[in-house]
């Protein structure tokens, strides 16, 4: 049976580090997004964009699979300690709290440096041929950005429900193997 319900310190916890997160993660991205962005030329920005627009739209897929992911077939996993079992039955007992950071932090943070990424570009080539409608442009750059993104996660949304279970176990043999290899436990302090 799926148990989505946490403690109460687990909650409080969470809302800290969620402000944390979402400032520190939306610090370290504008920071790298800025400076590389002064210092590449077109095409390179233009694909860090669409990198940037990736990562919003896994992130997404990761947030949705969780939450729709049964935690039963990952239990059989955990009892009989196939890497990544226990992980994905902490992945989907704490789904609120995953898909949130997915989702929400994540996903959002990449919508807005993603803009201000754009922004960049359409600098970039106002600099480049003078006689480009630097109106027109940014109106385009926000189409296609908010298209790629909008379009890129629902598709993303159909194939985390419809392979949710090896997303959910993808996702946790990837924090198997950063607890083995590293050391880093993101559920350490989580109750499960």
């Amino acid at each position: 049976m799926r148990n989505n319900e946490n403690n109460g310190s687990t909650k409080a916890k969470w809302v800290y580090w969620v402000f944390i997160l979402a400032f520190g993660l939306s610090v370290f991205f504008s920071f790298i997004s800025e400076t590389v962005m002064d210092r590449v030329n077109i095409v390179v920005s233009i694909f860090l964009l669409l990198i940037i627009i990736a990562i919003g739209i896994l992130f997404d897929i990761i947030g949705i699979a969780v939450t729709s992911a049964s935690e039963t077939p990952f239990h059989a996993m955990a009892a009989d300690k196939v890497p990544g079992g226990r992980e994905a039955v902490k992945l989907i007992r704490n789904a609120d709290i995953v898909s949130n950071f997915c989702n929400d932090v994540v996903g959002d943070i990449c919508g807005i440096v993603s803009g201000a990424a754009g922004a960049a570009i359409v600098i970039k080539a106002i600099i480049l041929a003078k006689s480009i409608n630097e109106t027109i442009l940014s109106i385009l750059m926000a189409g296609i950005i908010s298209t790629l993104t909008i379009g890129g996660k629902a598709i993303g949304k159909g194939i985390a429900i419809k392979n949710s279970k090896k997303v959910v176990h993808g996702v946790a043999l990837f924090l198997n193997l950063l607890k083995k290899r590293l050391g880093i436990d993101f559920f350490s302090e989580w109750q499960w």
